[in-house]
């Protein structure tokens, strides 16, 4: 099974989670997939994943894009399962910190506010040292234009890393790697 977190201000309707979505459906796997919408307070986003997570009849993988990577890596290390982390944000309470206020989802058109409370949520979910690097695999490009993907490389120092220059904070090259990712997922943790 594959949990699909989403980024900050998307949404399952991103490209990416389409993407993977049907994907899988067309391998025969649709019952194998997961992605819903997040809430914004980080806390609650946990709560609703680790609900789906208690339901697992498998082990599942955790994809994660941006804060989804971030939430994706509190939760790998938590429960001890493996997340493919798409130009995630490795430090969200410090480059989310610009955007506290008024804020609009950007698929959905909902309009939130994000707090300073959301950020204080975010850095109690930080895990400063991932402990299992054999667990996660990244993929960066290094055009990101919203995250400083050496962050990333520094923080999964030790696990699998695919770091492509060039393109964007939305992963260009994500349809390369569908395959990969729900192999990725099948196999078991070590």
């Amino acid at each position: 099974m594959i949990i699909y977190l989403h980024g900050f201000r998307s949404s399952p309707a991103s490209a990416k989670a389409r993407l993977l979505a049907r994907h899988m459906a067309e391998r025969g796997m649709a019952d194998r997939f997961w992605c819903e919408q997040l809430p914004v307070g980080p806390r609650q986003a946990i709560e609703a994943i680790e609900a789906v997570l208690s339901q697992s009849r498998t082990v599942p993988t955790l994809v994660g894009s941006s804060l989804g990577g971030y939430y994706a890596t509190y939760l790998a290390e938590k429960h001890d399962l493996r997340a493919a982390l798409i130009n995630p944000a490795a430090v969200a309470y410090e480059t989310l910190a610009p955007f506290v206020g008024p804020q609009t989802n950007l698929y959905t058109g909902e309009t939130f506010e994000f707090t300073s409370r959301h950020l204080a949520e975010l850095e109690q979910l930080d895990v400063p040292r991932i402990a299992r690097p054999e667990h996660f695999w990244l993929l960066v490009e290094t055009g990101d234009e919203v995250l400083d993907y050496r962050q990333a490389v520094r923080k999964y120092a030790g696990a699998r890393q695919t770091v492509i220059d060039g393109g964007d904070h939305s992963f260009r090259h994500f349809s390369d790697f569908l395959d990969a990712i729900v192999d990725f997922a099948e196999q078991r943790a070590p």
